[in-house]
């Protein structure tokens, strides 16, 4: 609507409009979140976590409002029309920019249980989106080098350790878990660090996956496999906050839980072996897709 706008006075509408709709939501869930840490009665936590879905639901919706209110986006998603809001489901998806979130709030909003990303330790110190991410009991993955690793064998697993905690916490109401399997943004810079074998993709990380299939496989109704790209903007997260935002290509494949990939990610080296192998042709097929998509 407003894309006809310069980009530097578009900016100036951007940024104040999403920060304050993510200050005025954040707070207002952490607040709530400080009420269910000192009333852990379980009614009160299930009203509470209603309220707070529904003020997620409002940030969702805002957002929604300021990037087509600022950027001419044409959505293309692409999504089975049979997905149960009240069933569990592990989503895994490339990862592109911090505006990957947004998008698939925008998905999650009126098609998917509540929402649950495996977040970065590190936006724990992010202003309202530390506090609210924590209110809403999304789970931080702090995620260690080989060799810090080596140096400090005792922290090999607790990754895991936080991953089972979270699960737990997940299994009385229908969630969808959101994991960036890549663990990190992909730029071409850690493209070529990581020697990975794909054209846009980074290699992707197997162990939390495996565990939270482990730990959730028979509640789980399917794995959502999602392929974000942004093929007219090579900077998501700069374009959208500039008004130049054009197409947003979302797809989303069903895949059914099978029994051969649940097990022992860490103990059963065929099963690692066998779990790898299915993940890197998940992701084969997605690089393939995003060239398609591309063109």
């Amino acid at each position: 609507m407003l894309s006809f706008l310069p980009s530097w006075l578009i900016v100036f509408i951007t940024v104040p409009l999403f920060l304050t709709i993510t200050a005025v939501v954040s707070t207002s869930i952490f607040i709530l979140g400080i009420f269910k840490l000192l009333l852990p009665i379980k009614p009160i936590t299930v009203v509470l976590n209603f309220v707070i879905n529904i003020i997620w639901r409002g940030w969702a919706l805002g957002n929604l409002f300021a990037m087509n209110l600022t950027n001419p986006i044409d959505w293309q998603i692409d999504c089975p029309d049979k997905l149960n809001k009240k069933s569990w489901y592990l989503l895994i998806c490339n990862h592109v920019s911090w505006v990957d979130i947004m998008v698939l709030t925008q998905l999650a909003l009126n098609r998917l249980p509540s929402p649950k990303f495996f977040l970065k330790d590190e936006l724990k110190r992010v202003p309202f989106v530390g506090m609210a991410a924590w209110a809403m009991d999304m789970p931080f993955m702090k995620r260690f080098s080989r060799g810090y690793l080596e140096k400090h064998p005792e922290m090999k697993g607790k990754d895991i350790e936080r991953t089972k905690k979270s699960c737990e916490k997940f299994k009385n109401i229908p969630t969808t878990i959101i994991n960036f399997v890549e663990g990190t943004r992909f730029t071409s810079t850690k493209k070529a660090k990581q020697d990975s074998q794909f054209n846009k993709l980074l290699n992707p990380r197997a162990g939390g996956i495996a565990f939270t299939l482990s730990a959730m496989g028979h509640l789980f109704s399917g794995v959502l496999n999602v392929t974000l790209n942004y093929p007219d903007n090579a900077e998501p997260a700069k374009d959208i906050l500039l008004g130049r935002m054009k197409r947003i290509q979302v797809n989303v494949e069903l895949m059914q839980v099978e029994q051969d990939v649940i097990g022992d990610y860490f103990s059963d080296a065929e099963f690692k072996s066998r779990f790898q192998v299915w993940l890197n042709d998940i992701w084969l097929k997605k690089d393939k897709l995003l060239n398609q998509l591309s063109n």
